[in-house]
């Protein structure tokens, strides 16, 4: 009868770990699901410097002007030519968002003017030029 009681006891002293396995499956799924929406453009820019630099907070599409001219959208070099068709297509996906330009120091202005044109023919009216914000 001893065996019996001690059996019972050891069974309501352990510990359930399913409620903390549920937490830590949906924060791991929460983090897969977010991590999926972070926006890069894929290369590093060094951006210019700026006092009155202001927040964007529904920029939909990321563009990168490396230093070496190359357009870089949604991780992948762009041809100039065909920036207008590929912000037209991320634009049909998200039409309330804008579009941030990250354009490193080094660019020329021309690159940047085609990225613009090209959001302007699109009919996008927020864009903005990323910069470091001191």
């Amino acid at each position: 009868m001893r065996n019996k009681q001690a059996a019972a006891d050891e069974e309501e002293n352990e510990i359930n770990l399913t409620p903390m396995l549920d937490v830590v499956f949906i924060m791991l799924i929460f983090f897969i699901v977010t991590a999926t929406f972070i926006k890069e453009p894929g290369v590093d820019v060094d951006r210019p410097d700026a006092f009155t630099a202001e927040k964007q907070f529904d920029a939909a599409i990321l563009i990168a002007i490396s230093n070496n001219d190359e357009i870089w959208i949604d991780r992948k070099p762009v041809e100039p030519r065909g920036v207008r068709d590929v912000i037209e297509r991320l634009h049909l996906e998200n039409p309330r968002g804008g579009i941030v330009i990250q354009a490193d120091e080094e660019s020329t202005h021309e690159q940047l003017v085609v990225v613009m044109e090209a959001a302007k023919q699109v009919g996008v009216t927020n864009v903005a030029i990323a910069s470091t914000d001191n």
